[in-house]
């Protein structure tokens, strides 16, 4: 990379620090830091422009929807003004911004707008970000944060759900793990998340058998 790439990373780096401050804990920066660490790892085994790469993992939650009345179009809007401010070309800009707008999950509808090697690992990255331990902590840190039950087992998983149903959704912390945390491993699109991402599926799978063991009174 170039100096003046390596000093929009190290800007942006900033950037997002200071934007997810008061983020809630499952998104905040030490969220954003482990996206980016993951995704440095992943490109080592791809063929990408690590600077596009960098750029998109630090600002693809720059404004999560699930934080502005579901409104997709914020984070890619808020990257552009920034990554324009600091001199980034436009081509770079624009491939950024496709990724923020294409890397969340989105219920079953799996269809993306873009499609580019960059995306798939930032999209890999940030999906395990969603798996293990860390998966589980945030998964239930949010369902705190959302005030919703833990599990409620007259309340049966959506697993086919539209994005507007998705995001609508008030289901139990538990439901989350069906909906979407055990799809991810079948997902993944890049060598290395799909390695990764087989020992946290199995390491959630355990933790369900025993979260209902402990549920049922169970020894």
């Amino acid at each position: 990379m170039t100096k003046a790439q390596l000093n929009h990373i190290r800007l942006t780096e900033d950037f997002v620090k200071q934007t997810s401050e008061s983020a809630e804990g499952g998104h905040d920066w030490f969220h954003i830091e482990r996206v980016y660490k993951n995704a440095l790892l992943i490109s080592k085994d791809e063929r990408v422009d690590d600077y596009i790469v960098a750029l998109g993992a630090l600002l693809h939650d720059i404004a999560d929807s699930k934080f502005y009345n579901g409104d997709d179009s914020i984070g890619p809007r808020k990257a552009r003004e920034f990554l324009l401010k600091i001199n980034v070309d436009s081509e770079v800009i624009e491939h950024v911004a496709n990724i923020i707008e294409n890397v969340s999950f989105k219920g079953g509808n799996e269809a993306q707008t873009f499609s580019s090697m960059e995306l798939n690992v930032v999209q890999d990255a940030d999906r395990l970000d969603a798996l293990g331990a860390i998966g589980i902590a945030r998964t239930f840190n949010y369902g705190g944060y959302k005030n919703r039950k833990l599990y409620d087992p007259k309340i049966q998983p959506e697993l086919h759900m539209t994005k507007d149903v998705y995001k609508a959704s008030t289901a139990p912390t538990i439901n989350h793990f069906y909906e979407k945390l055990l799809l991810l491993k079948d997902r993944m699109k890049t060598k290395t998340g799909r390695q990764i991402a087989l020992s946290r599926h199995h390491y959630m799978e355990v933790f369900l058998k025993q979260f209902y063991a402990e549920w049922n009174g169970e020894k």
